[in-house]
């Protein structure tokens, strides 16, 4: 049987929907926390356990990338045990996580070389064929096939029931970042069309980048998500003052009609279809209330934003 580790907390994720976890061997700091009860965690980051503002995240994370200085590093004497036949790495940033070229540095000086899998997926499709990338590699290409399947229905039926309602796409705004602002990119704008949405100030298939406060209060969302990379629903609550003390805030069409929702970062910047689809659940429910309910399942997983707490 293959000896897998995972690098990526979405691979890691996948695998443990696939069924597949029992050749996982090792993880990431960041895995989800089934994979962290279960698997040795590999890759670590020198900011664990370090309470930081958004600003303070994104000057860390900027200085490290202008100096060349790895934020992550491999615990290589782990690795040297385990001695895994395959290591999933992602390409799509180097700030968030451990990349390739980091990772073929600490497996270098290995006595077994494993084949490095990048799993870089640009657009929601590209995920969808990750899962069988994945599977396949692992030698169970048919599990991905079965997992696909099931995920394509569900979309199905938010699609089928947006359109038998015959609704109008929402104009709406999902928030990757806090401090700076940053839009959304990849795969999230088809999320948001698959949910009955239209994101103008996205970049579909690609980077998101900075987006200055003028421009979306000139854009004017009727709905405003907000979900950034890595935080809860918790973490983002104890920073929503660096958008309402913004001038225009409570002038946003979204804030003037409640339709401000914060949400795990897990259904959007976590690139495992299962958690992609669920967003796509949820934010059918979050544009078009009165046609799609969210699923009860999810229902811990956003939250209405509470104006009285500002």
């Amino acid at each position: 049987m293959l000896k897998v580790c995972s690098f990526m907390p979405a691979v890691t994720q996948m695998i443990y929907d696939m069924g597949l976890d029992n050749q996982l061997y090792g993880v990431t700091f960041e895995c989800p926390e089934q994979a962290l009860k279960e698997k040795k965690p590999i890759v670590r980051c020198i900011l664990e356990g370090k309470q930081l503002s958004s600003q303070e995240i994104d000057a860390l994370f900027s200085a490290s990338k202008h100096q060349g200085k790895d934020l992550y590093y491999v615990d290589e004497p782990l690795l040297e045990t385990i001695s895994p036949d395959i290591i999933f790495t992602q390409d799509i940033c180097d700030i968030c996580q451990i990349d390739t070229a980091c990772t073929a540095a600490a497996v270098a000086n290995l006595e077994k070389q494993p084949e490095l899998i990048s799993i870089s997926p640009q657009s929601l499709e590209d995920i969808f064929q990750s899962a069988i990338t994945i599977a396949k590699a692992m030698g169970r290409e048919e599990l991905a096939y079965s997992y696909l399947a099931k995920l394509h229905s569900r979309i199905d039926v938010v699609i089928d029931k947006l359109r038998a309602s015959k609704v109008l796409p929402k104009r709406v705004m999902l928030m990757e970042w806090l401090e700076p602002i940053f839009n959304c990119g990849h795969w999230i704008p088809h999320q948001i069309a698959y949910a009955g949405g239209v994101d103008m100030l996205s970049n579909p298939s690609g980077d998101s980048i900075v987006t200055q406060w003028d421009k979306i209060v000139k854009y004017n969302p009727e709905v405003l998500v907000i979900a950034p990379c890595g935080f809860t629903v918790e973490r983002t609550i104890e920073e929503m003052h660096l958008l309402t003390k913004k001038d225009g805030w409570y002038e946003l069409k979204a804030v003037k009609e409640g339709a401000v929702y914060i949400a795990d970062f897990d259904m959007f910047t976590q690139s495992s279809a299962n958690t992609l689809v669920n967003g796509i659940e949820v934010l059918a429910g979050l544009f078009h209330p009165n046609v799609f309910n969210v699923p009860k399942r999810l229902s811990n997983k956003f939250r209405p934003f509470d104006m009285k707490r500002v």
